[in-house]
């Protein structure tokens, strides 16, 4: 409640963080990766990304996707941890075989850019399909342009646009460019 200012409370971060540390503390994962983000965001304490790091890897080690994800982030960007792509995969693998739709999306990516892994365009479209089918509109626009442009999919200018629309509908301009591109296309 502190943390968001709802149910008639005040927003305060300082005192969102105080709870959030007394539930942290006894275990709890939900709490121990929203600590992490205050540290991670300076949102009621000193931005801290290695006590970010900390609390993430305790929720993380429970199985919690949320912090698996946001782990893999940290070693993604080097961001409290030295960067390192391997273990960026590993954590974002183990969130997005839980279905965390967010992490599907960046081990696509991973795949797509051989960061970390070997590149393997199947295997991103893979990905990005599960992150699409779950609404996340970088993953649909990502799955558009692989159909797009044939990698690791035949290439398939209606699918990519199917999944550009339904970018579009979640707001993204990006996607509503590549779709205004595939008209242009269609035109030659």
């Amino acid at each position: 409640m502190y943390d968001t200012g709802r149910g008639g409370v005040e927003q305060d971060y300082a005192e969102a963080v105080a709870w959030y540390r007394k539930a942290a503390e006894q275990g709890n994962a939900d709490a121990q990766v929203n600590l992490g983000l205050k540290y991670a965001n300076g949102e009621g304490v000193g931005q801290d990304d290695a006590k970010a790091v900390e609390w993430f890897r305790k929720a993380a080690e429970q199985g919690y996707s949320a912090a698996q994800f946001n782990l893999g982030l940290t070693y993604a960007n080097g961001e409290g941890v030295g960067q390192d792509d391997a273990k960026a995969v590993e954590w974002f693998r183990k969130a997005a075989e839980q279905g965390h739709a967010d992490a599907q999306a960046d081990l696509g990516f991973m795949y797509v850019t051989g960061r970390g892994v070997e590149r393997d365009t199947t295997q991103a479209v893979a990905w990005y399909r599960q992150a699409a089918e779950q609404g996340n509109a970088d993953a649909q626009i990502s799955l558009g342009y692989m159909y797009e442009n044939g990698r690791g999919v035949e290439q398939d200018y209606s699918q990519a646009l199917t999944w550009y629309q339904k970018a579009v509908e979640l707001g993204n301009d990006k996607a509503r460019m590549r779709i205004e591109a595939l008209a242009e296309l269609a035109k030659e």
